[in-house]
Order: structure tokens, then C-alpha cells, then sequence
């Protein structure tokens, strides 16, 4: 009897904030045993070319983007990333909708920069952009940018309350999580809740959302997630199950930004077929 399929749903290259290229990534998904690997990078498709020109043989590429999304049911609102798989990247609207969250980044990067440069700290903002070559830019750059200046050790400590996570940090402009959804469907392509119950990352939705998400077109929660504890995974499925959603795992890879590793949560292969049945806009997934 062989065994399962090894598929992880949630990975990140240098097109956005990864540290390995689209061509990396996928090899060390081969490497490290995966069948089945998506590539999401945040609000941007540039990864994809790069990423099926260096598919090993026997590796699965799935096609989506992490859209930066934002609930506005509370005040502040609150930020929240939905997973787009398999949708047609030449959708007009969507296409428009990712560049202005790309430039919304860029521009908060640079006024995030500003700040620091007028507290005496010495971090350059073409070297940060040098740094992301050419990939959407986000605060991981920026924390890479404040460890090669010895300011802080690790990307985590950036991310604190002294610097990115608090003193530093400057809102930025999402996508209205329902017009996300529906662009997203309108696309072709299928919409996932990525670490919907991540309470260690800061706010999270009521489930009521999700449930008004589910009656738009969402298709399933991500459950098995690094930021999730054993109880909000539970929580998260039987949510899926009272729903009818699917459910994913995924190892959310960043390379080095993170210590977690290429499938360290997989997604069952039902779900994943799912995935494959309801696409409509890249209607293939690329075999190596």
C-alpha cells in the first residue's frame, strides 16, 4: 500500500518575504520529501514562472498568493491573510487589487524607515529595497535590514514591541476581506482562511465571520498551523466541519525568517482534491 501524498499548502519564496528563491523553494520541497507544494507569496504572483521553470520531477506546483485582507466589523479592524489558490492571474480586477496592496507596502516600508532614520538608527531604505530584489516588500526586510545593522538578533526580536511590532510599526492598506473572497472566486481560483485562530499573532474574528465568509464563497480554514495550539486547531475544524469546509495544514515556510520547515503540517489529500475540483482559473496544477 503506498503511502499518502505529502502536501503543503502555504510557502514563501523571495518573491515576497521568503529567503529562498521560487527555483530554491521548489527544489527543497522535493528534497524534503513533499509531493504536493504551493507557492503563496504575499499579494504577488511574480514567484510563478520561476517556480514551474524548476520543478523537479515528481513535484506538484500549486499556483496561489497570501492576500492581505482586513475585517473593518471592529474598530481598529482587523488583519487577517486568505490563501488564493489556482485562480487566473490575468484577472483584471484582482490583478489591480494585488498591485495597490504591493504599493501600499512599499510606501509603509519607506515611512517605517523614516522613523527609525529619525531616531538616530542607521538602516537604508534602498538597501532594504536592494535586499527584497524586486519582491514584495514587507517588514521582514526591514528586520533583516536591523539584524546586518546589529540592532537586533533575530527576526522575532525585530518583531517586538521595541521595534516592528509596536514602536515602528504603521498600518497598511488591505483588501475588504468579502471583496477579497469574491474577487478571488471571480477569478476562478479558491479562497482559504489562512491560521484563522492564530490568537498568539493578535486579534483574531469571531467566528460569525467566518460562517458570513463561508455564505460568499469561502472554501476552507487552515487548521494545522505553527501559530495554532492543539486547541484552536480543534477549534478550527470542527468550526470547518459545522460549515462544510475544507480543512488545510501547511508549514507557512518563510526559509530562514522562520525556524519552521517545509511540510512540517500537511494537508490531507481529500481537502486538496477539493481544491483542484473547484478551481476555474488556472485549471492545472503543474507537474515536474
Amino acid at each position: 500500500m503506498s503511502a499518502a501524498p505529502r502536501i503543503d499548502l502555504h510557502t514563501h519564496s523571495t518573491a515576497s518575504d521568503g529567503t529562498l528563491s521560487p527555483a530554491e523553494l521548489v527544489r527543497a520541497a522535493a528534497e524534503s520529501g513533499l509531493d504536493v507544494v504551493a507557492i503563496t507569496d504575499h499579494d504577488t504572483t511574480a514567484g510563478w514562472a520561476p517556480a514551474l521553470a524548476a520543478l523537479p520531477a515528481g513535484l506538484s506546483l500549486v499556483r496561489g498568493a497570501e492576500l492581505s485582507c482586513r475585517w473593518y466589523g471592529e474598530e481598529p479592524p482587523v488583519p487577517l491573510h486568505l490563501l488564493a489558490y489556482l485562480f487566473d492571474p490575468d484577472a483584471p480586477e484582482l490583478v489591480a487589487e494585488l498591485a495597490r496592496v504591493r504599493a501600499a507596502r512599499e510606501e509603509r516600508g519607506e515611512r517605517i524607515v523614516a522613523l527609525l532614520r529619525a531616531d538616530g538608527i542607521d538602516v537604508s531604505w534602498p538597501a532594504i529595497l536592494t535586499g527584497a530584489g524586486g519582491g514584495t516588500v514587507g517588514r521582514p526586510h526591514i528586520a533583516q535590514a536591523l539584524i546586518r545593522a546589529g540592532l537586533v538578533a533575530t527576526t522575532t526580536e525585530a518583531f517586538g514591541p521595541d521595534w516592528l511590532g509596536e514602536r515602528y510599526r504603521l498600518p497598511k492598506e488591505d483588501i475588504d476581506v468579502f471583496r477579497a473572497v469574491r474577487l478571488v472566486r471571480a477569478a476562478g481560483g479558491v479562497p482559504v482562511f489562512a491560521h484563522p485562530r492564530a490568537s498568539r499573532r493578535g486579534r483574531i474574528v469571531p467566528d460569525e465571520l467566518i460562517a458570513d465568509l463561508a455564505a460568499i464563497g469561502l472554501a476552507g480554514l487552515e487548521a494545522d498551523h505553527e501559530d495554532h495550539s492543539p486547541a484552536e486547531r480543534a477549534h478550527v475544524r470542527a468550526l470547518a466541519d459545522e460549515l462544510g469546509l475544507l480543512v488545510t495544514g501547511s508549514s507557512d515556510f518563510h526559509g530562514t525568517h522562520k525556524t519552521v520547515r517545509l511540510g512540517a503540517f500537511t494537508t490531507d489529500p481529500g481537502a486538496y482534491e477539493r481544491i483542484v475540483a473547484e478551481a476555474r482559473g488556472v485549471t492545472e496544477v503543474a507537474s515536474g
